[in-house]
């Protein structure tokens, strides 16, 4: 069977498309729109009512607000279950005479049952039944120490001699919204006998908004194993230091690569994407999407940035561009599970590991204007802490 020529298909200029970068209802959008798919524009400031900005304030101000005392809440509940939890274990210790070999294996036992929560480590149910024995009314443990983070009773458990000493410290911690650091060294410049040693009654509010301890509490390891939320936030973590690292690199090879934008809004009907970075190559005349995951290769990354391809070169792509490049940049894959994911597909997309191989599927005159392979291996084995990919 004789096989017919593909034609290149012409971006689409029907009543379809609004060419001038506007959707039907008036917002301004990147490029072109389409009915039910566009690159939405934040309109300008410039004449918006005079009082968006004071409600824009109080909404930013009722979100922070909301989401300390959020996490606040889900802290004081951690203190406490760290306090019943080495309040049980002194309890069998005292009546029944259990060691440390109990210990040991009571963690091991809880860890296979949470391997999420790094707090249930030996070490860290030994500070849970000394924070019992230093505390061992419930009463003040909820009303006074429960208000700041479990790294913070480590440190007065550490380096307090006496009860009267923690609890001042523990109040400052509070009211002052003292950081881990911050306290250590209060208490090594032995602040509480330098400012005398009474204990102030005050009301327990939240900490100061923003405060290092209101910082420090929303990247708490202990409270994100506890909530189970710890993976997703180290991930987006580690996205968002590769995606300014990416870009710093991309941007500082000099080779053409001009930055348009990072979490580009591309927004449906029913559903909004976002593309992590964003370049048009000005030697290549072509965009150039740089999609970025901290989990090894899975093939449906590749449908979404065909999508995210698909969308730039129907509402951005100008006409006498060429057709918009994928780089797809995951912690690991399988060469051969990446290999059938790519099969079939006529966008010219590469996948990389930026922790191991990297192997890239694109067009030959392409890779001349485009960083090497050995240079992206490089740049990424430098940014996991200088080790080289293996080959």
């Amino acid at each position: 069977m004789r096989k017919r020529k593909s034609k290149q298909v012409p971006l689409k200029t029907s009543s379809q498309v609004d060419p001038r970068g506007a959707a039907p209802d008036g917002r301004s959008a990147r490029g072109r729109t389409r009915e039910g798919v566009l690159f939405p524009v934040a309109p300008s400031r410039l004449g918006l009512p005079k009082s968006y900005a004071a409600l824009l304030a109080e909404i930013k101000e009722r979100i922070r607000a909301e989401r300390l005392r959020t996490v606040m809440t889900a802290n004081s509940t951690m203190v406490m279950l760290y306090w019943d939890i080495g309040k049980r274990i002194l309890s069998r210790q005292e009546q029944e005479g259990w060691g440390a070999k109990v210990i040991d294996r009571l963690s091991v036992d809880l860890r296979q049952a949470y391997p999420d929560m790094s707090g249930l480590s030996a070490r860290n149910l030994k500070y849970m039944r000394a924070f019992a024995v230093a505390w061992p009314e419930e009463a003040i443990v909820q009303e006074a120490l429960a208000q700041i983070p479990w790294y913070h009773h480590i440190a007065l458990l550490e380096k307090c001699e006496t009860p009267q000493e923690r609890m001042w410290y523990a109040r400052q911690s509070a009211a002052h919204g003292w950081s881990h650091n911050i306290l250590s060294i209060q208490i090594e410049s032995f602040l509480y006998q330098r400012q005398g040693k009474a204990i102030t009654n005050f009301a327990l509010t939240l900490p100061p908004a923003d405060s290092d301890l209101a910082t420090q509490v929303f990247k708490d390891p202990y409270l994100f194993d506890f909530l189970g939320t710890a993976d997703p936030r180290r991930e987006r973590e580690v996205e968002q230091a590769l995606t300014d690292h990416i870009q710093r690199f991309l941007l500082e090879l000099g080779a053409g690569f001009a930055f348009v934008g990072r979490q580009v809004h591309l927004e449906f009907a029913t559903a909004d994407y976002y593309i992590d970075l964003l370049f048009y190559h000005l030697k290549l005349r072509c965009y150039v999407v740089v999609e970025l995951k901290v989990v090894p290769f899975d093939p449906g990354f590749v449908g979404k940035l065909n999508m995210h391809l698909s969308a730039v070169d129907d509402l951005l792509r100008h006409p006498d561009d060429k057709p918009t490049i994928g780089l797809l940049l995951c912690r690991s894959k399988n060469k051969l599970v990446a290999e059938y994911a790519l099969r079939g597909f006529q966008k010219p997309i590469g996948v990389a590991a930026w922790e191991t191989e990297i192997t890239k599927k694109l067009p030959k005159e392409l890779k001349s204007s485009l960083p090497t392979i050995e240079e992206i291996e490089a740049e990424l084995a430098g940014e996991n802490g200088g080790k080289r990919p293996k080959k």
